[in-house]
This record gives C-alpha cells, sequence and structure tokens, in this order.
C-alpha cells in the first residue's frame, strides 16, 4: 500500500470582532481549527494543539573582570500567563509504534475544532520590543508513526484594555519651569516654559491639543517644541534596560529675545503605536509628552508631561453606548494584517517575526503604520 502524504496542515481562529482578524482579551474564549489536507491514505498517531502566552526579555551586557579579561552577562526573565494543551485525535503517547491505537485519515481535507478560555486575569497586550515581547501563540503538532511530526505555530493577539474614560485618566496635565542662562560671570534673563493638556489618557489617530506659553527673556534666539516619547522598560535579576524612542513631534516658531509666543490648542497626532503597558512585571511601555525649548549652546528647558495611551476611546458623554469588542472594532480598524503560521519542519518556511501587535492595533484604527519598528 501507498502511503498518502500531508499536503497541508493550517490553524485558523474564529474571529469575535469585525475586522476578521483574531485579538482577544482576558476571560475570552479562543476557538479555531486545525485544518488538515492530505493526499492518499495517512495514519495518525495524534493531532495534538499546545496553546500558550508569556512575556520575555533578554538582554546581555559585556563586563570587565580585570586582568584584561572580559565575560558576557546574560539577562533573562520570563511569566507565563497560560498553557493549555489538549489533544485532537489519538492518545498522550508518542513513542508507541505499534499498530493498536493508530487513526486513519484519508485523501482530503478535514477540520478539527478547539477551544480554551483565556485566564480572567490580566494578561499583558502582545508587544514586540528591542529587549523583551509578548507573545501568544496556538501550536498544532501532527504525530504520524516512523515519521518526523509535522508541526505549525500561529500567533494571536492579545490586547488588555484600558479604559481612558476613567478619572485619572480624563484630569488635566499641566506644568511650569523656568531656566536662567549664565555664561561665566554675566547673567541674562530668564526662559519660562508653562504647558498644558486636557487629559492624561488618549488613543491612536487622536491629537493632542497643547496650550503652552513660552517667553524668551534671554539674549538667544530659541525653538519651542514638542514630542512624544515612547519608553520600554525590560527587567531581569534585578537589573532594568531602557529603550526611549521618539514617536511624534512638532516645531514652533523661532523665538527671538524678548518675545513670548503663545500656543493655543497646537495639534500633536498620535501615530499608530502599541498601548501602553502597565501591568506586567517584566516589561512596561510608557509614553510622555514632552514639551521643550530648544536652546542653542545650553541645556534645553523642558517639561514631561505623562501620557497613557488606551484601547478604548473617549465617550462624547462619559458612558458607554456600546460593548468593548464593538468599540474595539469601531475605533481600531487595525487589525486587518492576520498572524502568520510558524511552520516547525524542515519541509516548510519559517517565517520571520514582526511586530503583530502593531500591525493589528494599526489596521483596527484605520492608519497605516508609521516608521516607529521596535
Amino acid at each position: 500500500m501507498v502511503l498518502g502524504k500531508v499536503k497541508s496542515l493550517t490553524i485558523s481562529f474564529d474571529c469575535l470582532n469585525d475586522s476578521n482578524v483574531p485579538v482577544y482579551s482576558s476571560g475570552d474564549t479562543v476557538s479555531g481549527r486545525v485544518n488538515l489536507e492530505v493526499t492518499g491514505e495517512i495514519r495518525v498517531k495524534s493531532l495534538k494543539i499546545h496553546a500558550r502566552g508569556h512575556a520575555k526579555v533578554r538582554w546581555t551586557e559585556s563586563r570587565n573582570a580585570g586582568s584584561n579579561t572580559a565575560y558576557t552577562q546574560n539577562y533573562t526573565e520570563e511569566v507565563e500567563y497560560f498553557n493549555h494543551k489538549d489533544i485532537l485525535i489519538g492518545h498522550e503517547r508518542d513513542d508507541d509504534n505499534s499498530e493498536e491505537g493508530f487513526n486513519t485519515i484519508h485523501s482530503g481535507r478535514h477540520e478539527y475544532a478547539f477551544s480554551f478560555e483565556l485566564p480572567q486575569t490580566p494578561l499583558a497586550t502582545s508587544f514586540e520590543g528591542r529587549h523583551g515581547s509578548v507573545r501568544y501563540w496556538v501550536k498544532a503538532e501532527l504525530h504520524r508513526p516512523w515519521l518526523l511530526p509535522v508541526k505549525l505555530k500561529k500567533e494571536f493577539t492579545v490586547f488588555e484594555h484600558i479604559d481612558i474614560n476613567t478619572p485619572s485618566l480624563l484630569s488635566p496635565q499641566a506644568g511650569t519651569k523656568e531656566k536662567t542662562l549664565c555664561c561665566w560671570f554675566c547673567t541674562s534673563g530668564p526662559i519660562s516654559l508653562s504647558a498644558k493638556i486636557e487629559r492624561k489618557g488618549y488613543t491612536p489617530g487622536e491629537s493632542i491639543q497643547i496650550f503652552a506659553e513660552i517667553e524668551n527673556c534671554s539674549s538667544r534666539m530659541v525653538v519651542p517644541k514638542a514630542a512624544i516619547y515612547q519608553t520600554q522598560a525590560f527587567y531581569a535579576k534585578g537589573k532594568m534596560k531602557e529603550v526611549k524612542q521618539l514617536v511624534a513631534n512638532l516645531r514652533g516658531e523661532s523665538l527671538s529675545s524678548g518675545k513670548t509666543e503663545t500656543w493655543n490648542g497646537k495639534l500633536l497626532k498620535i501615530p499608530p503605536v502599541s498601548p501602553s503597558i502597565l501591568d506586567c512585571s517584566i516589561i512596561r511601555v510608557e509614553y510622555s509628552l514632552m514639551v521643550y525649548v530648544d536652546i542653542p549652546g545650553a541645556m534645553d528647558l523642558f517639561l514631561n508631561l505623562p501620557l497613557v495611551i488606551g484601547t478604548i476611546p473617549l465617550h462624547p458623554f462619559g458612558s458607554r453606548t456600546s460593548s468593548v469588542s464593538s468599540q474595539c472594532s469601531m475605533n481600531m480598524n487595525w487589525l486587518g494584517l492576520s498572524l502568520p503560521e510558524r511552520p516547525e519542519e524542515k519541509w516548510q518556511i519559517h517565517e520571520p517575526t514582526s511586530d503583530h501587535a502593531l500591525e493589528a492595533f494599526c489596521n483596527i484604527s484605520g492608519t497605516a503604520p508609521t516608521c516607529l519598528k521596535i
């Protein structure tokens, strides 16, 4: 008898949103199908799925031990959010090649449903960072007698929703600073900066209205500017690694000596970026708005106003008019790109990792991804 061959093994998810992309939150049920296509007849010991979600950080640092001796210190840490296994066909033991217990699959296409529930406890939002990541995936493994197993992994996106319609995120943020320039024994007049924004919480695609007043009593020409920064922090073995990255910026008019400039709601748009991650013990993603005065030949005068990038947008009257899932679908049409399946067998091609959560976020919001790549 001529044995058949596995033509394809794929994983598909039952999507909960209108964008037809697998996006879930804590407590949701993840369901889908393992699709198997074979030519001819094959015998199978088991078809299993393994679903897992975890945050992981890793970086290295060079150390000097003296006497021209150097070594590399590795920093790694991992947090597991869930670990689920299930058998769709066959039995648990894969090392048993006896004829008993084999399942025969006939030529054609076959679907095998799977389902599992995400934990009710808060989950970290999917993220790909410089020194760490938060990933969620389902892996299918097809075991056949006397042959290497066929494995395939497909990721899905999890968002821990941040509702910006909370009092702490609706509160205004403001600050004032002043700087006096000195050159040897000469002191010029001060440069003063006051800035305010309407609230702390925003969602991608929104524009931040900046209210500011800049007074230049120095003898130098200065330039008022504003920028949004993302800060990634990674924690392992009691150490912290931080990466700060520019997200968006704007520039005001040059301000000569004795002049004042006022910003009455100057707009700075937030591009498609990952939401803030605030509840993960080893990875934090935070944002801030820096309003500053660029001073040639001296340290800049700056104000840092904290931001939280959320997933549930501002409601006009402060009340929810629809469910979280429908809000997500309406406001974040950045989930149009599906996550790739990751084959793990030599006859299939490995696909590179990309920032799938950011792509998903961009497609739901209906905005194109920026050059921000983490």
